[in-house]
């Protein structure tokens, strides 16, 4: 993310994380009881997890901001999120072991899912291992890392507070916005700079991209402890794609082949989702749905909004059977079966 904090729906977009968790275990004194040994044990882990994992994690600036990236592979692939190098015109990467930074170019992005990535040539980068964001458990402990407010190499550290939400953001300079599903809950603290950066666990495997931050709209700021970080399966899933194509062909995600927008009445009240095109042949289109239809509830849910209408849609699977309520414009109303597709990269 944009080292400036944007305020979206609730939620805003990060791009860093800050603090450092290396400690050394106190030595015993007279002054007080001597260290646990389970303490030190933990200590000692968290220091061998940053030890493996920090020297994958870079720094990306582009000509309008700053963010987090992780190496990939071995060829210079590096995943972070879209809303850092949407509509960039220079990338450049910094590395944990060389201050100097390197050109890079884009890949490919998937800005449905906040995921881009960029490659940097001829330079030695140390590939991440990438979990299974599937075997998470609730309580799970963490560490966050990336770059908060460009002190490049931070650390937080925390647990797993929730699985399987589905937050959004909204557009943001190029970035158009994204609905992660099954988005992972962490209370490592994440601030601006660290998005694109990694969520590690305690035996040194990636299992997120912290993405998103809660802003507590009663402070005027973040809410401590609440972010989320785009599961390290959807990473891999999408990854892979851009890297060997530069396209995403198999989101996993439901699609419904139309371009819409937010529908507002007379009053000013918000009303739902009018239907501005609809790709032939597509979901939409076999079930009769035409442009200037307007889409009410898909599923069981109501979607007065281009966002509410994401957000379901990301709750369900492609090549599933929904009922989806549309109001034509003589105001007339209708149920219609709808088999998803795919939505597309």
């Amino acid at each position: 993310m944009r080292s400036a904090v944007a305020l979206i729906a609730g939620l805003t977009l990060i791009a860093g994380c800050g603090g450092d968790v290396r400690r050394r275990a106190a030595t015993p004194s007279a002054a007080g009881p001597a260290t646990p040994a389970a303490g030190v044990a933990i200590e000692q882990q968290f220091e061998q997890v940053v030890k493996t994992v920090l020297p994958s994690v870079v720094q990306i600036n582009t000509d309008s901001g700053l963010g987090s990236g992780v190496v990939y592979d071995t060829k210079g692939d590096i995943v972070t999120n879209d809303h850092v190098v949407a509509g960039a015109h220079r990338l450049q990467v910094t590395t944990p072991s060389s201050k100097t930074p390197l050109p890079a170019t884009l890949v490919g992005e998937f800005a449905a899912n906040d995921l881009a990535v960029v490659r940097v040539k001829n330079a030695r980068l140390t590939p991440a291992t990438f979990g299974d964001s599937g075997r998470l458990a609730v309580g799970q402990m963490v560490l966050a890392m990336g770059n908060p407010l460009g002190l490049s190499g931070s650390v937080t550290n925390g647990i797993i507070s929730a699985l399987g939400r589905t937050v959004s953001s909204q557009h943001e300079g190029s970035f158009p916005g994204a609905t992660i599903a099954g988005a992972v809950q962490t209370s490592a603290p994440i601030n601006p700079g660290n998005s694109g950066g990694a969520l590690v666990t305690l035996t040194n495997q990636v299992v997120g991209i912290p993405t998103l931050t809660v802003s507590d709209p009663q402070i005027g700021g973040a809410a401590n402890g609440i972010g989320f970080a785009i599961p390290s399966n959807t990473v891999k899933l999408i990854a892979n794609q851009l890297i060997a194509s530069g396209h995403v062909k198999e989101s996993g995600r439901a699609g419904m082949g139309v371009k819409v927008r937010t529908v507002v009445d007379m009053r000013g009240n918000v009303t739902g989702v009018g239907v501005v095109s609809v790709t032939r042949g597509g979901a939409a289109d076999k079930a009769g749905i035409s442009p200037d239809d307007v889409i009410l509830w898909v599923d069981g849910t109501r979607t007065p909004t281009t966002t509410a209408l994401a957000e379901a849609l990301a709750a369900l699977k492609p090549g599933q059977k929904v009922k989806v309520e549309i109001q034509h414009p003589d105001g007339t109303k209708e149920m219609k079966t709808v088999t998803l597709g795919q939505l597309p990269g």
